[in-house]
């Protein structure tokens, strides 16, 4: 297979993995065989119709049937055989003479299944949803005068839940279509969709037996490759019947340019493959086949495989207990996993602390992607059963909606309640490694004696008590490694020593600069009394993910300090890479040269290259479009000697990239609660926001939970730098920026704008670039449910001056907020400074 050292890949469900051998046949017999376009007649040509015939009755041999009994449709992918059924089916709209046709579908389905109904609604056809325990009651029959009505009307179901992994009986087919099961008691003839996408991945399916009408799937979900490629498989039977309006290349019999005169071809497959279907793809099934065949033997021994992992990984983990009895999981299933005939491979659960409350999905993934394991998590396209299994109601959808939750982002607890969940699944290529890696991660996480250290808490609540020492209740082969208790070092002082290249001149004010409006609803509540909060050090990071350049005052533009984050290095497609993927990013070292007006970059054992700062948008920069957590930005291309530079010190091709200055305002802009809804706000090459602000209290205090988990305590210092700040601030509190709405630093003004929700880069040593996971979740077991650390803020344009300065030994004025809960900026994207 694939070999992707140290990677733990559970998520089967989502796509299978490809095994080199498959690869390996594809490319032999590309290299070996020259296919033309299908549509031609020549004789490569004729060598690939040949060839994609061959694999139609592959994959009719593959599902127990033949050409007799289906048809196979090549489409896109399942999605877009879903569509094509909803487009096509023969439905009666209502209004007519006859009844009217009903499109029923469980409500344990694919967003892709629901979504047909928006293709029924309009052509006038009503769409009932129907919940899996409602379909087990309806096994009335019609009364025989209205068994005749030949109106007709489809019922989809899953074979497997994509969710839970439930298997719904293959016996429904039949049940359905005969009028032994009524999902709505109406006048008609049933015809079944039965989606398979989730089922054929790990599961044989008998169409000999179990004749469904339409059975869409996805290759890709079987094999790993190809992707974009899947088909539909169509009954014989009610292929006649289906209705087709649009004709492309290659569907047609004969058509007239000049007349409405259409007549399709007599091929129910060339009829709707519309244009050239994906030829060289289509081969490659047939090599996914027998690769598939000559590794695992059948898909009857990948499910008794894949089960025995499935049922092995949740007896253990449906016994882990805290020391109080509490479980560590709740798992989110209809069976007991005792029979692979009703429970497929996949499991999906939350993980619980000591009092039952469930920690967010973000923060699992986060965790166990540090111990490079790789899971899925939120609602995975199945609403449905994800409100079932988790009881969120209707009005909870649209309440978390308005809250800025929408479907695939990290927002996972909502008031305390979670929106979506985790889900682990196993494939053919899975190994009994693979769970106990996965049951080891959580053990460690959760029931390690670090666990019992007392949560951080903001200034405002009070300390919650500690979970007694005898945590470990599980009886578990593996051992635990024993955290060793080390003795803190003495703190010293802080040095605010920095880095400064010459001094700087003061900038032209920005007449017309993006303006962000405070909100005037509020009236600010200054903090009182205590020690003055001042600005200890000052970050920049010319360089996205790159190491940090510390000064001791430095200039503020429209987008934070100038020049953070203006560059970035992008690999060869283009895509940026930061720390996550290359940690020796932080082991580049940029810093400003303001006199000279260059940008230097170091890096051990490399000579020092410069960039000048002056922007290069001229005829001779290559002007691209980059995308910076789900922004676009342009950007423009740094030159072949800096990208030969960084190519060589990282040992991967890449190239240094810069945002384009006449296009900062138009193409990385935030629009950010808490300012006004119709200002937008400038950014530069950051994930979030302008500014991260840390407290060099809030540090201390952790750095009291982290070094009892360490060999070695950490320096102070590199605590820090782990945390990539623009600000650090001295306050009197640990956790007291938490309860800011704005603050003002000279003339400058700032908003709140969120809390930093961590990622793993904080793991990264930023001196060596050495990971170490513990960081990370040392901050999880310390705060509670949640990775917060830091704040995020924007400059209040109208209130502020650009020509102003940071300086190191400043004042800062916080105005704290009347709601000390700082909910996280809604993005699809982590929340970590890059």
């Amino acid at each position: 297979f694939i070999c992707i050292l140290g990677i733990t890949y559970l998520d089967h469900a989502g796509s299978a993995l490809f095994p080199e051998s498959l690869l390996k046949a594809f490319t032999d017999d590309l290299r070996n065989n020259v296919y033309g376009n299908p549509h031609s007649q020549n004789i490569s040509s004729k060598l690939t119709y040949d060839t994609i015939e061959h694999v139609r009755y592959r994959i009719l041999q593959h599902f127990h049937t033949t050409a007799e009994d289906y048809t196979v449709i090549f489409t896109s992918g399942c999605t877009a055989a879903l569509k094509l059924i909803a487009e096509s089916f023969p439905w009666i709209p209502e209004g007519t003479k006859q009844p009217s046709s009903r499109f029923c579908y469980l409500t344990d389905s694919h967003t892709s299944v629901v979504g047909m109904r928006g293709i029924t609604a309009s052509m006038n056809v009503l769409s009932v949803p129907i919940k899996p325990k409602e379909i087990l009651l309806a096994k009335s029959r019609l009364p025989a005068e209205e068994q005749n009505c030949t109106t007709p009307h489809l019922f989809s179901y899953p074979a497997q839940s994509n969710f839970s992994g439930t298997k719904y009986p293959l016996s429904w087919i039949q049940d359905i279509k005969s009028g032994k099961l009524c999902p709505i008691k109406i006048p008609g003839k049933w015809f079944v969709l039965l989606d398979a996408a989730s089922y054929v991945s790990s599961s044989p399916l008998d169409l000999g037996v179990h004749q469904a009408d339409f059975i869409p799937i996805s290759f890709y979900k079987i094999f790993g490759f190809p992707t974009g490629l899947g088909a539909l498989l169509v009954n014989n039977r009610i292929a006649p019947l289906l209705r087709k309006t649009y004709f492309g290349g290659g569907t047609a019999a004969a058509y007239l340019a000049g007349e409405d005169f259409y007549f399709p071809r007599k091929s129910i497959a060339e009829r709707f493959e519309d244009g050239t279907v994906s030829f060289l793809d289509i081969i490659a099934l047939k090599h996914g086949f027998d690769v598939l065949e000559k590794l695992t033997g059948g898909m009857e021994k990948i499910k008794q495989h894949t089960f025995a992992l499935a049922h092995y990984t949740y007896t253990v983990l449906s016994n882990l207990k805290y020391a109080n009895g509490a479980p560590v999981v709740r798992i989110y299933s209809d069976t007991d996993f005792s029979n692979p005939d009703v429970q497929g491979p996949i499991i999906n659960f939350n993980v619980l602390n000591e009092n039952g409350e469930v920690l967010g999905f973000s923060q699992v993934d986060s965790m166990a992607s540090l111990h490079n394991i790789h899971v899925r998590t939120g609602c995975f396209c199945n609403t449905g059963a994800c409100q079932m299994h988790l009881d969120i109601s209707n009005e909870d959808i649209q309440r978390n909606l308005q809250a800025g939750h929408v479907c695939g982002d990290n927002i996972d607890l909502i008031d305390g309640r979670p929106t979506g969940s985790v889900r682990i699944s196993f494939g053919y290529m899975s190994s009994f490694e693979d769970a106990q890696t996965f049951l080891n991660f959580i053990i460690a996480t959760r029931l390690s004696k670090s666990d019992t250290e007392i949560p951080l808490q903001t200034v405002t609540k009070p300390m919650t008590e500690s979970v007694p020492d005898d945590h470990l209740s599980f009886n578990s082969a593996d051992k635990l490694s024993p955290v060793l208790q080390i003795s803190d070092r003495e703190l010293g002082n802080i040095s605010s020593e920095a880095e400064t290249t010459g001094r700087w001149q003061l900038l032209e004010p920005e007449a017309e600069s993006i303006r962000a409006a405070v909100s005037e609803t509020s009236v600010p509540t200054y903090r009182k009394g205590g020690k003055p909060i001042t600005i200890a050090k000052i970050y920049l990071y010319p360089i996205k993910s790159c190491s940090a350049f510390e000064v001791t005052e430095w200039p503020v533009g429209n987008q934070g300090l100038l020049y953070d984050r203006n560059w970035m290095v992008v690999n060869q497609n283009g895509v940026c890479m930061t720390q996550k993927q290359e940690p020796r990013l932080c082991l580049v070292n940029p810093s400003i040269d303001l006199k000279q007006k260059i940008l230097v970059i170091q890096a051990e054992g490399m000579d020092p290259i410069s960039v000048p700062l002056e922007d290069n948008t001229g005829k001779e920069a290559v002007i691209c479009e980059s995308k910076v957590c789900s922004h676009r930005v342009k950007t423009y291309d740094c030159g072949e000697r800096i990208a030969g530079w960084l190519s060589t010190f990282l040992g991967r091709p890449c190239r240094l990239i810069r945002q384009s200055s006449d296009m900062k305002s138009k193409s990385h802009q935030k629009n950010t609660k808490g300012l006004s809804s119709a200002t937008n706000i400038s950014l530069s090459l950051v994930n979030e926001a302008q500014y991260l602000l840390i407290n060099v209290a809030s540090i201390l205090q952790l750095k009291e939970h982290i070094s009892a988990r360490l060999k070695e305590p950490l320096e102070i210092e590199e605590l820090i730098r782990r945390f990539r700040a623009n600000i650090v601030v001295s306050a009197p509190e640990s956790f007291e920026e938490e309860e800011w709405a704005e603050i003002s630093i000279g003339a400058l003004k700032f908003q709140v704008v969120g809390p930093c929700s961590r990622c793993q880069i904080i793991c990264i040593d930023q001196q060596s670039g050495e990971r170490n996971k513990e960081i990370l979740q040392s901050l999880s077991a310390a705060r509670g449910r949640k990775t917060n650390f830091g704040i995020y803020l924007m400059n209040q344009p109208f209130l502020s001056s650009f020509s102003d300065i940071l300086s190191v030994g400043s004042r800062v004025l916080p105005v704290l907020k009347e709601n000390t809960e700082i909910q996280p900026p809604t993005s699809s994207e982590e929340k970590c400074s890059g």
